[in-house]
């Protein structure tokens, strides 16, 4: 594989160049500033533990993945942007599913595949243009059903959650509507995808710092 080859696939970008998507690649602070705000409230809460640190470091590693790909914009760009999500929505869910309900880690890991198995499966009968967005689809779903989960036991992190999962949902309507959208905008609506995502990272990490951490 070519890992060096250009990949041209949001609107606002119109040529090769380092800063061809300004927007789609300044936007990518929100990630930043997400980890940032989410270890302090943490901190503040005394629950600055290894797991909310590291999801922290993910979110922020995430910012600095999609910055790359939206300014080199290369094939291994591209990966540099995916791997750090895939693995953050992974160890979110080991995360919060073990402090939120207590599940055991084999409990956790048996959902984690059902959870990839999703990830590859439900985009791959959709149009090209919007199989990058489907690829989300389980991840809204899975974060949906801890939302609704968390309403029904009254959980302390219920409020958070929800509003992430609600976020999340408008967020990948904006990422999905990015090619559709470029004929009448040329920016494109990519970038509300990173700043509506940076405020569903502050929400996760404001959720798992109100569910003290128990054993399974």
């Amino acid at each position: 594989m070519d890992w060096g080859r250009a990949v041209d696939i949001y609107c606002e970008r119109v040529g090769p160049g380092f800063w061809a998507e300004p927007v789609n690649a300044a936007t990518n602070l929100a990630f930043l500033a997400a980890a940032w705000w989410g270890w302090r409230l943490a901190r503040r809460r005394g629950e600055a533990r290894a797991d909310v640190a590291l999801v922290a470091a993910l979110a922020a590693v995430v910012g600095v993945g999609s910055f790359l790909f939206h300014t080199f914009a290369t094939a291994w760009a591209g990966l540099a942007d995916v791997i750090p999500i895939g693995v953050f929505c992974l160890v979110y869910l080991f995360a919060g599913l073990r402090r939120f309900f207590g599940l055991g880690p084999f409990r956790v890991l048996g959902l984690a595949v059902v959870g990839v198995a999703l990830f590859w499966v439900t985009p791959a009968n959709l149009p090209p243009e919007l199989r990058g967005s489907a690829a989300y689809l389980p991840v809204l779903a899975a974060l949906g059903a801890t939302a609704l989960a968390l309403v029904v036991a009254r959980h302390p992190a219920r409020a958070p959650i929800a509003a992430a999962a609600l976020a999340f949902a408008v967020s990948l309507g904006f990422r999905s509507a990015d090619p559709l959208a470029c004929p009448a905008w040329p920016l494109g609506t990519h970038f509300l995808w990173h700043v509506l995502n940076g405020c569903v990272f502050a929400l996760l990490l404001d959720g798992l710092t109100r569910a003290p951490r128990r054993a399974p």
